[in-house]
Parts: structure tokens; C-alpha cells; sequence
């Protein structure tokens, strides 16, 4: 199933995990094989409660079409106004499937072509990326994604023929933080999108205050390096990345599509009960009543 937006992320070396598919353990989400990504754009004064109604429609059409496939939604807490959408998928084939399954469904294609007309309204530019999970390059990655509510997400951009270089980075920070407990990353290539070797890097975390703690990691990662790895560490950096972008963003609900796996686990984050309106608040109340 096709929408609109992708990436533009960031952060440095603090990797951990992230996950989009089916649960292959009790309470975790393992990552999946590949991850189509779109972004969009948001014009000023357009986010928020705006473009919440707007998400709906999409929300509202996938449901109603009982459809077997879900997508995660987020906002950017920096950088430009942006909502991603991460759809995950076993394979490249059940990519293809889902968008064939789409497309072959009038009433869900029209519903969406409709939410698309009227969210375009709302946007600014649009972007998409597919990306394919590397597990050798990620630590620990299955975890409880539902009760996450924050990414950090990072993109590295490496130079033309230094991929090389781009894994010894990576060997050398798994092997330091693989003595830092709960600690988990996912990383992803990208395979189709704006060219180039980017990777990406997810960072779940329940709550801001986990970043307030990274302080702490840090000096433990620099301890567990020492002072000839970590001059390694930059010499390689210097020479193989050349860019690199962290950006900060929450899970939105309201927009998103997620398994009843994921509602069960915390209804009260993924499908909330409606407030009561005032008036049947007050049409409740006994005779009398205060």
C-alpha cells in the first residue's frame, strides 16, 4: 500500500533497535527484512490536530478493508515539519503482493485516492526510500516497540568506496556497546530512494528522560573503547562518512495502522477511549446530582 513521505534522520554513534512486523517473541517486534519509508512535508501551520484529520481518512479506509498490512506514523520533534510512515515487509515480494492487493481493491483505492487529493492539500513535497535491514551490522534489535513512544533516527551517508571502512566503524562500536547492558540498534542500507550509500539508524525510547541518561553511556562506550580505538574511531570517520543528521521523532497514534497485537499491549496509548462529551456527562447525572 502505497501514501507519501521517507527519511532525512540523524545522530552519531548511539545505536538501538527497531521493529515493524510481526512479533517473533513475547513483548518485542523484530526488525523487518524491508522497510519502505515515506515522508511528507508539511506546510506551515499545517501539522498537529490538521493534518491528524487529514491521516485519518487513510487510517479509517485500511480498517474498514480489514487490511492485513500496518504502518507506523511519527512526527518530527525537529528539522522541518515532517510525518514519516514506516511500512515493514518480509520481502520484496510482499511489497509487491500489497501494492498489487491494493490496486486490484476499488473501493480501498478509491478511499485512498480520495485521503491523498485532500491530504496533498496540506503538504509542502513528499519523498519516499526503501531500505533493507542489515543484521550484521545490528545489535540486539528485537524489542518492545509498542511501548516505545520516540525515535531517534540517524542517517550516515558514505563516501563511494569506502564501505569498507563505513563496517570497521561499525565493528568497533558494536563490540564496545556490546558490553553496555539493554542495549539495542537496527541498522538499515538503502536500496532504492535518493541515491547514494546512506544508512540508517533507529533509537527507540519510552521517554525523553532516556536521553537525559546517555550521558552516562558515553563516557562507558569512550571507557570500553580506549584511547587507541577511539582515535581509530575518528581517523575512520574522517576518511569514510560524509555526512551524518540526527532528528527526534514521536510515534503519533491517530495516524497510525498498527496490529491488534500492538493495541493489546497498551490500549491506551494505540486506540484510546474517547472523552465523554460535557453534555452526556451531565444528561448521566442523577437528579440532584453535582
Amino acid at each position: 500500500m502505497n501514501k507519501a513521505s521517507a527519511f532525512l534522520l540523524g545522530a552519531f554513534l548511539l545505536f538501538c533497535g527497531l521493529g515493524v512486523a510481526a512479533a517473533q517473541e513475547e513483548g518485542t517486534t523484530p526488525p523487518p527484512k524491508v522497510m519502505v519509508i515515506y515522508r511528507e512535508f508539511l506546510k506551515p501551520g499545517k501539522s498537529g490536530a490538521t493534518h491528524d484529520k487529514s491521516e485519518s481518512a487513510f487510517v479509517q479506509a485500511v480498517a474498514q478493508a480489514k487490511w492485513p498490512e500496518h504502518y507506523l506514523a511519527m512526527d518530527s520533534l525537529s528539522g522541518k515539519p515532517r510525518s514519516l510512515f514506516l511500512f515493514g515487509y518480509d520481502s520484496f515480494a510482499a511489497w509487491e503482493k500489497d501494492s498489487e492487493a491494493t490496486a486490484k481493491n476499488a473501493t480501498l483505492s478509491a478511499a485512498l485516492q480520495r485521503a491523498s487529493a485532500a491530504d496533498g492539500e496540506l503538504l509542502s513535497d513528499m519523498d519516499s526510500g526503501v531500505f533493507t535491514y542489515n543484521e550484521d551490522q545490528s545489535l540486539n534489535a528485537p524489542v518492545d516497540i509498542a511501548h516505545m513512544r520516540l525515535f531517534e533516527i540517524s542517517v550516515y551517508v558514505v563516501r563511494p568506496g569506502h564501505r569498507s571502512e563505513w563496517e570497521e566503524i561499525v565493528k568497533l562500536v558494536k563490540a564496545a556497546y556490546e558490553k553496555i547492558p539493554d542495549m539495542h540498534w537496527a541498522v538499515y542500507e538503502e536500496m532504492y530512494g535518493q541515491g547514494g550509500s546512506e544508512y540508517l539508524v533507529f533509537i527507540p525510547m519510552k521517554s525523553a528522560a532516556e536521553i537525559d541518561q546517555g550521558h552516562d553511556r558515553d563516557k562507558q562506550f569512550v571507557a570500553d573503547m580506549g584511547e587507541d580505538n577511539m582515535k581509530k574511531l575518528a581517523e575512520l570517520e574522517a576518511s569514510a562518512i560524509e555526512s551524518h543528521q540526527s532528528n527526534l521523532f514521536v510515534f503519533n497514534p491517530k495516524s497510525s495502522y498498527v496490529s491488534e497485537d500492538w493495541i493489546k499491549a497498551d490500549p491506551d496509548f494505540w486506540k484510546p477511549k474517547a472523552a465523554m462529551p460535557m453534555h452526556k456527562k451531565a444528561e448521566e447525572k442523577p437528579a440532584g446530582g453535582q
